[in-house]
């Protein structure tokens, strides 16, 4: 009895001390519960906040709309069109679903296997699979309902007319940012401001129609330009036509109002489509017009012609003696590209005689010379809104060679860009003013108030009225009686200046068989409303510039003023033999 006993104490002992243990480990298990919770309360609650939020909230940037570019007629060129971009949330998707997701989404977007399987393969909740796809990709994938695959409304930059326009226009890039031509230089206009909204999510993380938080995003400004979208047409139809005709390496032309400096017309060959930019290479985008040099030729005696009479130098009879079309000068012989005898400096400039013009230019001297060549703006750049321009290329006459003043002024040894032709004619145009060449009008907000105003901007007065009046009557002569026959507008009267110029060869030497054919002028003479620059560069088998660019001038010049609905004047239409203009 005695052992019963001593066994049923121990057991009560053994009993009373398992109670308290397991008593003393909840006791413990609790302590460090309240320590853990209030470690949790008090140093880790933001923390979690934010990963609750982060699970729940899910942040979308809002994009805004960029602005639309305008013609001068507000006739859209470049829209912002709202299309579908696809994600996905690789954490919703199972393993095994995801090869099918690849197989069926790959061949609609055209995307690599390896590509979707590393976007797929991401520990995230959100990754881009392909950005501002097309309307039937976007139905394709809405049909196959895909678990963790979704869509979001983004814009894309469209360009109606496609290869209108260009170079001007530039082009955006798939963040709506700007990457060339007007795109780029307004782009901090044209962009806005992005927003952004917080949506919530459920658990499983589906994304609900509520939103917490939103900040609205600013739509970017709208943008008119100068240029007229018909008068643009014309131009790159003429244009193109002479550049095939040609078979030319390159092509160019510019038309401006020369009394205001506002651009009309801007257009450059090889060109491209502005919604396929991506395929086009970097001959076809270059902006040839304002980053192109070439020396001018004859087209750059208006400079010598302008300064010999602003000086008083020489008056519209005085006669040279032209030497029958052969002139050593030093060691360098000047040939005209036929004989003449003794003309009126009229008839230098009309039949454009380089020997005629290189003793013009001794009169005036090297000094008075590139003082006007300066004047007219050659050698440095116009200040047009557009990226890329060039300075051109002139020297000081201390750096010029002792037969410069005889090269220099029908266009050699001097590096010049269609703008800056296209500005010097309009010179002659305006009755002496050299204007700053602009292609935007003004910039808007969406509820048409103007935002920044272009308006003309004189740079600087390069002659007298007199002297551009004089000109004028000169360059008249030129498309009348002289090397620009093929440049007289029906119905309309018209001045201008031809230029062919032969193109170096990487040894120095001027080629026999590569040449650049120009042409600028104006019309209606007697009031310009128009001034125009064609350049074609390496036309062949014709090369002169009086055959292949004077055309050019004659039909956008003749179209443009119908368009305009400018007065005719009374002229007749003179037949013209080919074969015997030059230059």
């Amino acid at each position: 009895m005695a052992s019963l006993n001593f066994i049923i104490s121990v057991y009560i002992s053994n009993y009373r001390r398992r109670i308290k243990a397991v008593f003393l480990l909840i006791l413990l298990f609790f302590l460090f519960c309240v320590a853990r919770l209030s470690f949790i309360q008090f140093f880790r609650s933001g923390y979690l906040s934010g990963l609750a939020k982060r699970q729940h909230n899910f942040f979308v940037e809002l994009e805004p709309r960029r602005g639309t570019i305008f013609d001068t007629n507000l006739k859209p060129l470049a829209i912002n069109l709202a299309v579908d971009s696809v994600f996905a949330n690789p954490n919703e998707i199972r393993d095994s679903d995801k090869e099918a997701i690849i197989r069926q989404v790959g061949p609609i977007l055209n995307l690599d296997s390896a590509f979707l399987r590393d976007r797929l393969s991401r520990n995230k909740g959100f990754v881009w699979l392909a950005r501002k796809i097309s309307a039937p990709q976007s139905e394709a994938i809405k049909k196959l309902n895909l678990k963790g695959v979704g869509f979001l409304k983004e814009t894309r930059r469209s360009y109606h007319n496609g290869y209108l326009a260009s170079h001007l226009i530039g082009f955006a890039g798939l963040d709506n940012t700007g990457l060339d031509g007007i795109e780029l230089w307004y782009d901090k206009y044209l962009k806005g401001e992005a927003g952004w909204a917080q949506l919530l999510r459920d658990a499983r993380q589906k994304k609900l129609d509520l939103q917490e938080k939103m900040v609205s995003p600013r739509d970017g400004y709208d943008v008119v330009l100068t240029i007229d979208e018909v008068i643009q047409y014309i131009a790159e139809r003429e244009l193109d036509k002479a550049y095939k005709a040609n078979h030319a390496k390159a092509a160019s032309i510019i038309v401006m109002d020369p009394h205001t400096g506002a651009v009309l017309a801007f257009a450059n060959r090889p060109t491209f489509d502005l919604n396929e930019y991506t395929k086009a290479d970097l001959e076809q985008r270059r902006d040839r017009a304002i980053t192109d040099l070439f020396e001018p030729g004859s087209v750059f005696k208006i400079v010598t012609a302008s300064a010999a009479l602003e000086e008083n130098k020489v008056n519209e009879q005085d006669k040279f003696f032209c030497e029958n079309g052969s002139y050593k000068f030093f060691s360098h012989v000047l040939h005209d590209h036929q004989s003449h005898g003794t003309l009126t400096f009229r008839e230098v400039i009309e039949q454009s005689s380089n020997i005629g013009t290189s003793k013009v230019a001794q009169i005036l001297g090297p000094s008075l010379l590139y003082r006007y060549i300066r004047l007219f703006g050659f050698g440095t750049k116009t200040g047009i809104d557009l990226p890329g321009e060039t300075n051109g290329l002139t020297r000081e006459p201390r750096f010029w060679s002792k037969i410069s003043i005889v090269c220099v002024p029908m266009g050699q040894e001097v590096g010049v860009t269609t703008l800056q032709l296209a500005n010097a004619i309009s010179v002659i145009a305006n009755g002496g003013q050299l204007m700053k060449p602009y292609m935007v009008k003004e910039v808007r907000d969406k509820e048409g108030e103007v935002i920044k105003k272009h308006s003309p901007q004189m740079i600087r007065k390069v002659i007298s009225l007199d002297t551009a009046e004089r000109v004028k009557k000169i360059l008249v002569g030129v498309i009348e009686n002289g090397t620009g026959k093929l440049a007289k507008v029906t119905g309309f009267s018209a001045a201008g200046k031809t230029g062919t110029a032969q193109k170096l060869e990487p040894n120095g030497t001027y080629s026999h068989s590569k040449f650049v054919a120009s042409f600028i002028g104006f019309a209606p003479a007697e009031d310009p409303k128009i001034a125009i620059a064609v350049i074609v560069d390496q036309p062949h088998p014709y090369y002169f510039g009086g055959v292949v660019s004077a055309p050019v001038f004659k039909n956008v010049a003749a179209d443009t003023l119908k368009y305009l609905r400018i007065q005719q004047s009374q002229q007749e239409q003179v037949p013209v033999n080919e074969n015997q203009i030059a230059d």
